[in-house]
């Protein structure tokens, strides 16, 4: 009973030390996403060593996670973007984002927060630069459909709902997920655990690197676990690296490039990774260790905001997360065409396809199923239209 009301216990503190960050953060992406789009993003990644650094910063305020970068991506490529530029954004972009610089700033303190976005710059150039090198790309010529002009009003639904609604619901189960995780970590490990049995930075930078290389974790959700650790004595770079590696690793990522940027592709990217998030932890270290391992550096933020905000946040943040229900009976639905999607993994595919179909002459309705992989559609459309909306959006169609 002790430590089941320990766990409860530290859950709360992290959702209240991260809620105002988290819902400011939302909002900001919101902004991002109806300012900037997806359109933007690959009209500048047509090839050529400009388009590495242009990748990379693009991808780092965005708040898309690891299997959401994955259409974009192939999007991206298949509109004519270099395959280094592409790699480029792969590792930025579910690195960091303006929401979870936020909240690392309000869980972890100024230091993680700083050196985050600065490792995911690191990690998104050198990746890129070592592709260009050795793929040796030449500049490629991008065709874009022209963009409607988008007025004021539905821009600023195009923020909250983007905010407040696709991207809760895209990071939502990783992010309680690491939210509870955060919590029993603080409430089962004895504090000071890893000071006694793992100080030696040869043993704690490999096993964290090993633990998070296939691991699938958001930007969002990795934090409170990494906040956890520190927490109970890792050594903040060791934090730092699970940091970098876990959101920009995964199995789904690794299988991605290895099929369609080649197996060279796949090496440069697992290289960069390793090299940068193990650099970037040990100077953290250093760093920190300089600064005479001041706490106020790397500890929680989010604390010195007035209870009444934070409990408010807390409350409309556990809402947005829980808002819609990831379980019930479904009803049978009568549609006209039904086709399979299988590498689409969630709610921000969801949204991609919904919108895409959406915008085809004679759709009455459209209907996503992101656990069969599902896509129905109904009304006086052509099948061969929906394949090739779903297909532009960067996504396999299957009969």
């Amino acid at each position: 009973m002790e430590i089941l009301l320990k766990f409860f216990y530290a859950t709360w503190e992290l959702l209240l030390m991260i809620g105002p960050w988290l819902l400011l953060g939302f909002f900001l992406s919101g902004v991002i996403h109806a300012w900037v789009g997806g359109e933007t993003i690959k009209k500048h990644l047509g090839g050529g060593i400009s388009s590495v650094f242009k990748a990379t910063l693009f991808g780092i305020p965005l708040p898309v996670c690891s299997c959401g970068v994955i259409p974009i991506a192939a999007s991206m490529r298949k509109d004519g973007a270099g395959r280094s530029s592409t790699l480029s954004f792969l590792v930025s972009t579910p690195t960091t984002g303006v929401d979870s610089i936020l909240a690392t700033y309000a869980l972890m303190g100024p230091l993680f927060a700083i050196f985050r976005p600065v490792a995911a710059l690191f990690s998104g150039i050198l990746v890129g630069v070592i592709s260009y090198a050795f793929e040796r790309e030449k500049p490629s010529s991008v065709t874009f459909h022209a963009r409607h002009a988008v007025s004021m009003q539905k821009k600023l639904k195009e923020i909250f709902r983007y905010g407040f609604v696709e991207l809760p619901e895209d990071v939502g189960k990783s992010l309680l997920f690491g939210i509870l995780l955060g919590g029993l970590i603080t409430a089962v490990i004895p504090g000071g655990i890893f000071e006694r049995h793992f100080s030696n930075p040869w043993i704690v930078y490999p096993v964290v690197l090993l633990f998070s290389v296939p691991l699938y974790v958001c930007a969002m959700g990795s934090i409170p676990v990494a906040a956890s650790l520190v927490m109970k004595g890792l050594t903040p770079g060791a934090a730092l690296t699970f940091l970098i590696a876990g959101p920009a690793t995964n199995t789904i990522t690794i299988i991605f490039i290895g099929q369609k940027l080649g197996k060279k592709s796949l090496f440069i990217y697992l290289f960069s990774i390793i090299l940068i998030s193990l650099g970037m932890g040990i100077i953290f270290d250093g760093i920190w260790n300089m600064m005479g391992r001041n706490p106020e550096l790397i500890t929680s933020r989010g604390e010195y905001l007035p209870y009444p905000v934070k409990l408010l946040s807390a409350l409309v943040l556990l809402f947005l997360l829980l808002r819609t229900p990831r379980w019930g009976r479904k009803k049978k639905m009568e549609m006209k065409y039904t086709v399979k999607v299988p590498d689409m993994h969630c709610r921000h595919c969801k949204f991609t396809i919904e919108e895409k179909i959406s915008s085809l002459p004679g759709v009455k309705r459209v209907v996503v199923d992101l656990e069969e992989k599902k896509v129905m559609v109904d009304g006086d459309v052509r099948k061969e239209d929906i394949k090739r909306a779903v297909e532009e959006a960067g996504y396999t169609v299957e009969d």
